[in-house]
């Protein structure tokens, strides 16, 4: 089993106007962090991951974005394994995302 979901755009459009508890981490470089991100994510790296850990509600949805939706899946299941539960791997990723958005 992966421990991850998948999330469409669309169903991540739909969770936000649910609830405001999802959590979202962005793992794309800084650079393109800033170029553009969803909002309220944070961007996750190696210098920041044990600190976002252990700060994070592991009981609230997490959504990990990367590029194109390939990355995050394996963030997504190191994610599942240090404790969150209801974990998804945003598929298409950031690009998708901002196609959907512009």
């Amino acid at each position: 089993m992966s421990g991850f979901k998948h999330l469409s755009i669309n169903e991540l459009i739909h969770m936000s106007s649910e609830s405001s508890d999802i959590q979202i981490v962005d793992i794309r470089d800084a650079a393109s962090f800033a170029a553009g991100h969803i909002e309220h994510a944070v961007n996750l790296n190696n210098e920041n991951l044990a600190h976002f850990i252990a700060d994070a509600d592991m009981d609230k949805p997490l959504v990990v974005v990367c590029y194109h939706g390939m990355s995050s899946q394996s963030a997504a299941s190191y994610l599942n394994e240090q404790g969150f539960d209801d974990i998804y791997s945003l598929d298409g990723g950031y690009s998708a995302w901002s196609l959907a958005n512009s």
